[in-house]
């Protein structure tokens, strides 16, 4: 079976696996809110350290819940990673990944490499060997973890970051999900920001790989660094493994039977992330500040922003568990 075969399959396989859990995907009528349940069959096997387990987890208002215990990988079963830089500036798009800059998605290929100082209006870019139009590039562990840092050494300067899943095949992270989502009394901030006080990864795709915070172009891009994303909008660092910064429909997705988006995973609350654009490519226009909203079918549920805006969701609309 193809590769292409095989995804498709995969997806086919678990729009039916939802339908057939309907049952398991129990509702909770409350005062103000219809609520659905995560349903763990979603998530694929081969992004699973070990099964998915239920445990009382403290919740970030206090309170206790159940909560799924969900052990991934940190790397994509579903769709190819990289690449993420092209090897010489003659190369086209599909030998590089992309770059989220402005709210726009460009392709990282060889013309991109080579127009860089233009693109930036600062000459000090040259990240090729101007005789013979070879890239420069990481190609080692060592490398990728050098000039990755954010106080990158000079001799990393225009160097195009690539670190390989090879050197995060051994990485596992864990997260808790609530079984049942609980609102929150008002939208919960993301960590690492003013005024914030909830978690940094915004929720998990189907294939257990993390939706993560927006990535720090700026100070990438300071360090005369490019760290390019793949086409599924993610790359890798020693520590968090791969990981997403943008959706842009790779991934594992369940479709809708009534045009609504496509669900693509949960955020850390356990309310349903779902694509930004329904079937007929109209995004809805009744969008929280979280970027959710409700409906009879689904409950409350986020829908993502656009590739290019480096973002899933702005904000939690319910309860983590710490």
């Amino acid at each position: 079976m193809t590769k292409s075969a095989l995804f498709l399959f995969s997806t086919l396989l678990l729009t039916f696996v939802n339908s057939c859990n309907k049952d398991d995907a129990t509702t909770t009528e409350t005062s103000d809110e219809f609520v659905v349940n995560v349903i763990p069959a979603n998530f694929l096997t081969g992004g699973l350290v070990s099964p998915i387990t239920i445990e009382s987890r403290t919740l970030s208002d206090g309170s206790t819940a159940d909560c799924y215990k969900i052990v991934v990988n940190s790397l994509a079963s579903d769709h190819t990673m990289g690449p993420w830089c092209p090897t010489n500036i003659a190369d086209d798009a599909s030998k590089g990944g992309i770059w989220l800059e402005g709210g726009k998605v460009y392709d990282v290929d060889g013309e991109f490499v080579k127009n860089m100082a233009t693109f930036y209006k600062d000459n000090t870019w040259m990240m090729y060997d101007a005789t013979t139009g070879a890239i420069t590039k990481t190609s080692t562990q060592t490398e990728c973890q050098e000039a990755a840092n954010p106080n990158v050494g000079e001799q990393y300067r225009n160097y195009c970051v690539e670190c390989l899943p090879s050197y995060v095949a051994d990485l596992s992270h864990t997260y808790y999900i609530p079984v049942t989502p609980k609102k929150a009394s008002s939208p919960i901030a993301f960590g690492n920001g003013p005024m914030s006080s909830g978690p940094s990864s915004r929720g998990l795709a189907f294939n257990g790989v993390v939706f993560d915070a927006p990535a720090p172009t700026s100070v990438i891009l300071a360090a005369y660094t490019l760290a390019p994303f793949d086409d599924a909008g993610g790359h890798i660092n020693l520590a968090a493994g791969y990981h997403y910064h943008a959706a842009t429909g790779l991934t594992t997705k369940i479709a809708q039977t009534d045009n609504h988006a496509a669900m693509i995973g949960y955020a850390m609350d356990g309310y349903g992330i779902y694509e930004r654009l329904d079937t007929e490519g109209k995004e809805t226009s009744d969008l929280d500040s979280s970027r959710g909203h409700t409906d009879t079918t689904r409950g409350y549920h986020y829908h993502v922003d656009a590739a290019g805006n480096n973002n899933f969701i702005n904000s939690l609309h319910g309860e983590y568990a710490l």
